[in-house]
């Protein structure tokens, strides 16, 4: 019987995460690189804020591009984390994810009963509205207070960055990229709700948390978005034929009309068989890796 002795070091990385910012609650090795489950206080939100970030290995010889993923509706960090299968590809591809809960948590947070609101639906907007308006702060949070807190803290290349997300999430990838494309170099979706505000989910949100104003709406929604701004490199989308939740809350068609009216850069994929789940995610993952790894590396001069 063979024995190897040899010991994997974990990843080396600048700066100390136990320090402010951040504060480490977890680590474990997975595909030569280290996964990492941090807390930090956010001046966005008003609250401490979970975050689960993977280090590739080529973070050791310098820096990488970073991926940001936001999850759906009832998530938290952990449920990409834990169900996607991306740290393989992330190794593979050098790529750092930093995927964070989905909303403000806590007792002093509002909080609804219903799925589609309050904790755990932040929406990834900025609310305007009492009684959200003090925490549910997503769309800054995202879009610029996280990747700042990273930036600072980790070795990552500035100035671009890949986001991408699933149906909530996947709604809050496309608007903050299209609305930041100075940032984010690299955009794609699962199973995005891609109208928020012709669909039962999205009229409830954007109702509570942004008034009854449905101008303030637009900045929010995918669809008009693109008819207004587009973005500079494709869009990739992935969308399950056998998903549920088709037909009353995404609305797939509705941004398929948009791309070919503005002449925008996409590839859009009606996957048979598929349904809503992180099955359909961590089946089609590799794909996603590998689009945002294609432009950030070129992007970067890699």
């Amino acid at each position: 019987m063979d024995v190897d002795q040899r010991q994997s070091q974990p990843v080396a990385i600048a700066g100390d995460v136990r320090r402010r910012p951040f504060q480490e609650l977890s680590r474990a090795s997975s595909f030569g690189g280290q996964q990492l489950t941090l807390i930090h206080d956010s001046a966005a939100t008003g609250t401490p804020m979970r975050v689960s970030v993977y280090l590739p290995p080529a973070i050791e010889r310098g820096t990488v591009p970073v991926v940001y993923f936001l999850s759906g509706l009832s998530c938290t960090e952990e449920n990409f984390t834990v169900k996607a299968g991306a740290q393989r590809m992330a190794s593979e591809l050098g790529l750092m994810i930093v995927t964070p809960d989905t909303s403000p948590r806590g007792d002093r947070v509002p909080n609804s009963d219903d799925d589609a609101l309050g904790q755990g639906a932040g929406f990834y907007v900025d609310s305007t509205e009492a009684p959200w308006s003090d925490h549910f702060q997503m769309f800054s949070y995202v879009a610029d207070e996280l990747p700042r807190l990273i930036e600072c803290t980790f070795p990552v290349i500035r100035g671009k960055c890949g986001i991408l997300g699933h149906s909530m999430g996947g709604h809050g990838a496309l608007t903050i990229a299209m609305r930041h494309p100075e940032r984010y170099g690299s955009v794609s979706a699962f199973s995005p709700i891609v109208a928020p505000s012709a669909v039962p989910w999205g009229r409830k949100a954007f109702a509570a948390y942004l008034g009854p104003d449905e101008a303030a709406w637009r900045e929010y929604d995918a669809t008009l978005l693109l008819r207004d701004r587009g973005f500079p490199t494709q869009i990739l989308i992935d969308q399950g034929t056998d998903d549920p939740f088709l037909q009353t809350q995404l609305q797939t068609e509705r941004f398929i009309d948009a791309l070919k009216a503005r002449g925008q850069s996409a590839k859009v994929r009606m996957q048979a068989g598929y349904d809503h789940s992180y099955f359909f995610v961590a089946t089609f993952i590799d794909d996603h890796l590998r689009h945002h790894a294609h432009i950030l590396h070129q992007g970067s001069g890699g």
